[in-house]
C-alpha cells in the first residue's frame, strides 16, 4: 500500500469528524420463529474504527445485512446521516454505506481495474442512452472513472497489476481488490466482514494499515473480525454480540477483560443458550434470507431499473 494518500472524492454533505453517521436502534431480525439479532442498538461516528465481535452463530453477519438493506429489520431502524436507510442494498450503497463480504465476491473474469470501475456506477450520472450513444457526457464520464479507480488501485497498492484478472490474484491482493471496488463508491461507511480471514500475520498487518489509511481519509468503518489481536490493536470501540444481543460495547481494554465476554468465547455456556440444534437452523434460516435477497437485488440492478433510484 502506498503511503501518500490521494484526496477522497466525498459526496456532498460529508459528516463533520465526530459526527455520528450510522445509528442503528433496536434492530431485530427473525426467521419465523426464530431470532437471529434482538433489539440491537450501536452508532458508529465519523472518523471511528468500531469492531463487532462475537461466537460463531452469534448474529453478526445478519446483523450487517440489517444495515445495508440485504434484509429489512423485522423491528428497529437504521439511520445513516440521519435519514432512515431504503430496504434495496443497491440504495444503500447510493446512500454513502458499502461493505465487503466475508466470502470473496469478485468478478473473476473481470480486470482488477474493471472490478473496481464496477464499484463506481453509484457516483455516474450518465444514464442508458448516454451509454448506447457514448456522446461527449459519457466519454468524459468514463475517463474520470478510470481515473478514480487508479488512485484506489495504487492507495491499496495494485495499480501495477490493473490489467491482470482478479482471479489471478493472490488471497490478500483479493481482498484489498474488494475494498478499493467498496470505495469506488465513496462511502462515508465501510463494513468489512472478516477482512483478515485467511491471511498470514504479514497479510493481516497490510491490512491494519489500509484500514488506518482509510480511516484517516475520512471514512468510518465497522469490523467484523474473529482476530481478537487484530480487533483490538484496530479498534477505538468494540461491541459484542452473543445469541444475537449485545452483551458490551466499550473500549478495547474494557471489552476484553470482561468476564462475559471470556465465558462466551471459551465455551461457558450462557443463560438460556439456544443449543446448536437452533443455532444451525437460524444459520439455515439467515442463508435461505440471504440467497433471496440477492436474488432480488439482481433484479433491481437490472438496466431499466436505473429510474427507480
Amino acid at each position: 500500500m502506498t503511503t501518500d494518500t490521494t484526496t477522497k472524492d466525498t459526496t456532498p454533505g460529508a459528516p463533520a469528524p465526530g459526527a455520528t453517521v450510522l445509528d442503528a436502534r433496536g434492530v431485530t431480525m427473525r426467521f419465523g420463529g426464530l431470532t437471529a439479532v434482538r433489539d440491537v442498538d450501536l452508532t458508529v461516528h465519523s472518523g471511528e474504527i468500531v469492531g463487532l465481535i462475537g461466537p460463531n452463530g452469534a448474529g453478526k453477519t445478519t446483523f450487517f445485512n440489517c444495515l445495508t438493506g440485504l434484509y429489512i429489520p423485522t423491528e428497529g431502524e437504521v439511520r445513516f446521516n440521519d435519514k432512515v436507510l431504503p430496504p434495496k442494498p443497491f440504495k444503500v450503497t447510493a446512500a454513502g454505506i458499502a461493505r465487503t463480504f466475508q466470502n470473496i465476491r469478485l468478478f473473476s473474469n473481470m480486470t482488477v481495474l474493471e472490478n473496481v470501475l464496477v464499484g463506481r456506477h453509484t457516483r455516474t450520472k450518465e444514464g442508458f442512452w448516454s451509454a448506447v450513444l457514448r456522446g461527449p457526457g459519457f466519454h468524459k464520464a468514463e475517463a474520470a472513472s478510470r481515473t478514480r479507480a487508479m488512485e484506489l488501485l495504487d492507495f491499496v497498492g495494485l495499480a501495477d497489476k490493473a490489467d491482470h484478472l482478479s482471479r489471478n490474484l493472490p488471497y490478500g491482493e483479493q481482498r484489498k481488490l474488494e475494498i478499493a471496488r467498496a470505495l469506488a463508491s465513496d462511502p462515508g461507511l465501510l463494513l468489512l466482514d472478516e477482512p483478515t480471514a485467511g491471511m498470514n500475520p504479514q497479510e493481516t498487518r497490510a491490512a491494519e494499515e489500509l484500514i488506518f489509511a482509510i480511516r484517516d481519509q475520512g471514512t468510518a468503518v465497522l469490523v467484523i473480525e474473529h482476530d481478537m489481536r487484530f480487533i483490538f490493536n484496530l479498534c477505538d470501540r468494540v461491541a459484542v454480540l452473543v445469541q444475537g444481543q449485545k452483551l458490551i460495547e466499550g473500549d478495547p481494554a474494557t471489552v476484553q477483560s470482561d468476564e462475559r465476554v471470556i465465558a462466551a468465547y471459551i465455551g461457558e455456556p450462557m443463560e438460556n443458550d439456544p443449543g446448536a440444534a437452533e443455532a444451525a437452523e437460524v444459520e439455515a434460516a439467515e442463508a435461505a434470507a440471504e440467497a433471496a435477497a440477492e436474488a432480488e437485488t439482481a433484479t433491481d440492478a437490472a438496466p431499466g431499473k436505473e429510474n427507480d433510484r
